[in-house]
């Protein structure tokens, strides 16, 4: 059924809690991790990655706060999102735009393996060519 305005607004006030507490255990996390830099221990590639991501979040979270502590710049969020898709910090995705990420990145992996396996079958064909 549909939601009435007061739940929407509800599940809007609870997503951006819960992005902002994802993105302050993130930020704590990442703290321990620049910790470990300073002395002298070295990250493995998923916490460097971690870390990156954590850093981009937090530069991204900048024009984001504008849109939330600005009254009523909220509404133009959506247009800011068409315009710069990545503009939000990671912990402030959807599922479904999780979702559509995975699927085309999952879509770009198929066109490559099939553009290799084809110039593979190719190299095939004028080897055999050749030393027939």
């Amino acid at each position: 059924g549909k939601k009435s305005v007061r739940q929407k607004i509800l599940d809007e006030l609870k997503h951006y809690y819960n992005g902002f507490h994802l993105l302050w255990i993130e930020t704590k996390v990442a703290a321990r991790m620049v910790w470990r830099l300073l002395h002298g221990q070295v990250l493995t590639r998923r916490e460097r990655r971690r870390l990156l991501r954590t850093c981009a979040d937090l530069f991204r979270l900048v024009p984001f706060l504008v849109f939330v502590i600005v009254p009523f710049m909220e509404f133009l969020l959506p247009v800011f999102l068409k315009l710069f898709p990545e503009m939000l910090p990671s912990t402030f995705e959807t599922e479904s735009k999780k979702e559509e990420k995975q699927k085309k990145k999952l879509n770009a992996k198929l066109e490559l393996a099939k553009f290799l396996q084809e110039t593979i079958a190719e190299m095939a064909k004028r080897n055999k060519a050749d030393t027939g």
